[in-house]
């Protein structure tokens, strides 16, 4: 069965009714409204800190302190935006709050070793890029804006209108960011897979002996 851009919008707006419906329960005192609403929108909150802090080991760390300060204010939720809306932008605190943390702490060591810091930051199980290339060292190419707007629209999934609203500017800058980062994005991919691709050549072509 062929699934329309319509039915996927149909889609998100009664997902995103299911949530917002919980988390005004769960203000209320329903605790299996509570369960469901962290069980519902859980993923999404990793997935956006994963990719909007520049140190994708903290993404459940950082989805944790969302959670907690979310269930703290729930009772201040009134349902204007969606709570899926109101979720991610306090993990976009909880991220600026960690980077501010980070900048304010003083640094115990230093390190050359940039393998293992490359290594420690490098994603794994992402869906869609193979032979070694990683969706998250293409993003952190992005600028912030660009990158943040793509992550909220087409890997969480929020609509653009709350995008916006989360970043403090107009739809249209949103689409124009999703798009020049869509562009940027996709250049980038066929570099890298030109590039494997010119190395598999090479290694498949015979050595030249001198005589």
């Amino acid at each position: 069965m062929r699934h329309t851009k319509a039915d996927n919008s149909s889609t998100t707006a009664s997902r995103d009714e299911s949530t917002t419906a919980w988390a005004l329960a769960a203000g209320g005192g329903d605790p299996d409204a509570t369960d469901r609403f962290v069980r519902a929108l859980h993923r999404d909150v990793v997935r956006y800190v994963a990719h909007l802090s520049a140190d994708p080991q903290a993404a459940d760390d950082l989805a944790q302190d969302t959670f907690l300060r979310a269930l703290g204010s729930l009772h201040r939720f009134e349902g204007r935006s969606s709570a899926r809306a109101w979720l991610l932008s306090i993990a976009r605190r909880a991220v600026i709050d960690s980077h501010r943390y980070a900048a304010a702490r003083p640094r115990l060591y230093d390190t050359d070793d940039w393998t293992l810091m490359a290594e420690r930051a490098q994603p794994t199980g992402l869906p869609g890029f193979d032979d070694g290339i990683a969706l998250l060292d293409l993003l952190e190419a992005l600028p912030d804006e660009r990158r943040e707007a793509f992550v909220l629209t087409q890997m969480v999934g929020l609509p653009y209108a709350e995008a916006a609203e989360m970043s403090d500017c107009p739809v249209g800058t949103v689409r124009s960011r999703v798009a020049r980062a869509r562009a940027a994005l996709v250049e980038q991919l066929a570099q890298a897979e030109t590039e494997v691709a010119d190395d598999a050549v090479a290694l498949a072509e015979p050595a030249v002996v001198a005589a």
